[in-house]
């Protein structure tokens, strides 16, 4: 019974570091959608979901992965999109995939012809896969399984790309996602909410595309440290913005 409980225990761990933007990540999008709502769309999320605040459950679609009833919607958190290409549904996993099933949620919370828990979960979901849309290398090559399969070393650790581009180099900065949050949202003007909430989903996907030749600048021995988070970090914080106002501009035109 222990063994099996550590086997589940450790499978979750590796799961829940392969995919998204890391807890802290998928929380400042969250938050920051959350300063953003309108009144009727924070107070019809409060319904949904009670004491939970959207940036408590931007993890959730990452967390069921230790339940294999969930096993559809593992590929649900990426999409392939090849270099020179646009969006092509006929190359992604037939399970789905993140921006096809994004645009699915949006449309099922939008028409309202599904039951409270279905709802619910939904709303779950779009809170992660719009920060998933945001995180450049879920939006892959189909060469790398989105940088997986790049092993590189982060300050002497050995890892992989996506691992470093989800969370090692935002934890590096030790905030918390409150602090991170609050800080990005100085920079939320007027004007650049009306834009980031004007470009639509295929503009998301292109911006992932034209950031990957610089996500890919490694050095020949694949030894990051400062340098590589120096000049990526200030990247990883416009997607982070972008995510956030984006979810919230999405969830008042749902919750209108």
């Amino acid at each position: 019974m222990k063994k099996s409980f550590l086997t589940a225990f450790l499978v979750g761990v590796i799961v829940l570091n392969s995919f998204g933007w890391g807890l802290t990540g998928h929380r400042v999008v969250g938050e920051i959608a959350s300063y953003h709502l309108s009144k009727k769309a924070a107070k019809s999320i409060e319904e949904l979901l009670g004491p939970e605040s959207l940036a408590m459950v931007a993890n959730w679609m990452d967390e069921i992965k230790s339940d294999p009833s969930y096993n559809r919607l593992n590929s649900w958190h990426y999409l392939t999109v090849k270099t020179g290409q646009s969006y092509d549904p006929s190359i992604q996993e037939k399970s789905g995939d993140a921006y096809g099933k994004t645009k699915m949620i949006i449309a099922a919370l939008k028409n309202g012809e599904i039951d409270r828990e279905e709802k619910k979960a939904y709303l779950k979901m779009l809170v992660h896969l719009v920060g998933d849309l945001h995180q450049p290398l879920h939006v892959g090559t189909g060469d790398d399984r989105g940088g997986n399969d790049a092993k590189v070393t982060y300050f002497n650790q050995n890892t992989n790309l996506h691992t470093v581009w989800d969370s090692k180099i935002i934890d590096g900065k030790n905030l918390s996602y409150t602090e991170l949050s609050q800080h990005l949202n100085r920079r939320a003007t007027k004007s650049l909410i009306l834009e980031y909430q004007n470009n639509p989903m295929e503009d998301w996907l292109q911006e992932a595309v034209d950031l990957r030749p610089i996500i890919y600048d490694l050095p020949d021995n694949k030894r990051l440290s400062y340098s590589y988070g120096y000049h990526t970090y200030p990247i990883i914080e416009t997607r982070l913005l972008a995510g956030g106002i984006r979810l919230a501009g999405i969830l008042n035109d749902i919750f209108k």
